[in-house]
């Protein structure tokens, strides 16, 4: 089946967040959360080492719109429920609809870290996966030095399948670096 075709929602609620797809007109506080959240998540994700325009993360936002509906990525924005603040960003990436099988990525906006959003947040998308997407596999990678991501997807439920040694270049290119793989599987 191609996967256009698949129907399944494009926003859900948890006990405290508001997840949904990137709309046009995000970009401005996406902007917003990448700068406040620059000094944490640059070394670690690369979009955040570079320089952007508002106009240029629209840009972005607009392009994870459309990869949503053609069911390529799905990005998700994660909402504080009661303000309708942005607090955070992740999504199920690097999708095979054969399997189906999914990875999710996160960072959290900094201003909103150390409430137990992305923990939340990751669940959610976890059951999303599950239940809406019918995944027999949903995985987590994350560098081993990155030990706030390695305890989310430990908290989650999420096992470690193993560490790939010297599997990816480092941001600043200079060195390897290794991976650690999560995973739930059904």
């Amino acid at each position: 089946m191609n996967p256009i075709l698949l129907d399944f929602p494009d926003e859900f609620y948890t006990e405290r967040l508001y997840i949904r797809m990137p709309m046009p007109g995000d970009g401005k506080v996406m902007y917003e959360a990448i700068e406040a959240s620059k000094k944490e998540i640059s070394q670690w994700l690369p979009f955040a080492r570079r320089q952007q325009t508002v106009d240029e993360v629209e840009a972005n936002i607009r392009d994870a719109h459309v990869k949503f509906l053609r069911r390529e990525d799905l990005r998700l924005l994660v909402f504080e429920k009661e303000t309708g603040e942005l607090v955070a960003s992740s999504g199920l990436h690097q999708i095979d609809w054969t399997v189906p099988k999914f990875e999710i990525g996160y960072w959290v906006d900094t201003r909103h870290s150390g409430k137990g959003y992305v923990t939340e947040a990751v669940e959610g998308i976890a059951d999303f996966a599950f239940t809406q997407l019918k995944a027999r596999r949903v995985q987590i990678r994350c560098d081993p030095k990155n030990k706030s991501s390695s305890a989310v997807a430990e908290r989650v439920g999420f096992t470690l399948e193993g560490i790939l040694k010297n599997d990816e270049r480092s941001l600043d290119g200079n060195s390897l670096t290794d991976t650690c793989v999560y995973a739930i599987t059904i």
